[in-house]
């Protein structure tokens, strides 16, 4: 059966530029204090959902990346690219 993946095999093309984000966060976050941030933006992520993201094996949904760009204060577009993100 085929899976949507990646040229690299990942199930998603955002996860690392989510971790490098997180940890560029001021204060730096935890995958908990994201995913802590997630739940009050009404998105049900747990850590481990949040380490499964950033390493590439789970999908990321259009709500979540939505909420993932506003935490961030980035564009959902910004998370796709192949390059950083020009943040503050």
């Amino acid at each position: 059966m085929y899976k949507n993946r990646s040229a690299d095999g990942k199930c998603n093309l955002c996860g690392q530029r989510i971790a490098h984000l997180r940890a560029r966060l001021d204060p730096p976050s935890s995958q908990r204090g994201l995913a802590d941030r997630m739940q009050l933006a009404g998105i049900d992520l747990d850590k481990n959902a949040i380490q499964r993201i950033e390493c590439g094996k789970r999908f990321v949904t259009d709500i979540e990346l939505r909420a993932f760009a506003e935490i961030f204060g980035i564009t959902a577009d910004e998370l796709l690219r192949g390059e950083e993100p020009n943040i503050g």
